[in-house]
């Protein structure tokens, strides 16, 4: 099986090492540089893989680098194809209509993403102290539509464009439907099946 790893910030590679060490325990074949393919046909090289995974970092200049190269409308061909898209973090907020992100040093902004998925994600909810009342805030104003947020170790399930399932690899870790009504901002927990240890 063909695993593509783009990362999205390719200077942690301490948790690029993990990713790789994980996989290879899978017997999966990583191919960890998406823009150093080989071959100049990106189309043909992304659909050759099995599953396509992107790590944290910068969301804004990943998705610019994707949209340089042509890469965005052979991404989207490929998971209509059936492909696995994955990722956590700036490779969970790339796929949705909006993100909230650190890309923009200062505060957290919202960022146009790939659209693949309805709404908008706002990942670390419970890692980050800044990330519930920044998301909250970018509603209340209305400079980000409605949409999913997850605690650290939680993960989105779809199946095309619908939630199939939320998984998380902690024990309390949660998953929200977060929307503003009127002037307040409504966070609805999701049922999340917890994984157990490992």
């Amino acid at each position: 099986m063909n695993f593509i790893v783009r990362e999205a910030n390719l200077n942690d590679i301490d948790n690029i090492l993990l990713l790789y060490k994980q996989v290879d325990d899978l017997h999966y074949r990583v191919l960890p540089k998406i823009f150093n393919p080989p071959t100049s046909n990106l189309k043909s090289f992304v659909f050759e893989q099995d599953i396509i995974y992107v790590g944290g970092g910068n969301t804004k200049n990943l998705i610019a680098l994707w949209k340089e190269w042509g890469l965005e409308q052979v991404l989207r061909e490929a998971w209509e194809n059936g492909m696995i898209l994955a990722g956590l973090s700036a490779g969970s907020i790339c796929w949705f209509e909006e993100g909230v992100t650190d890309s923009i040093p200062g505060s957290l902004t919202a960022l146009k993403c790939l659209g693949f998925l309805k709404g908008s994600n706002c990942p670390h909810y419970d890692g980050e102290k800044e990330r519930r009342p920044s998301y909250h805030h970018l509603l209340l104003e209305g400079l980000i539509g409605a949409g999913y947020a997850t605690d650290d170790g939680v993960g989105l399930h779809f199946v095309g464009e619908h939630l199939e399932k939320i998984v998380s690899s902690r024990l309390h870790a949660k998953a929200y439907q977060v929307e503003r009504r009127g002037e307040t901002v409504t966070e609805m927990v999701l049922e999340t099946a917890y994984l157990g240890e490992r």
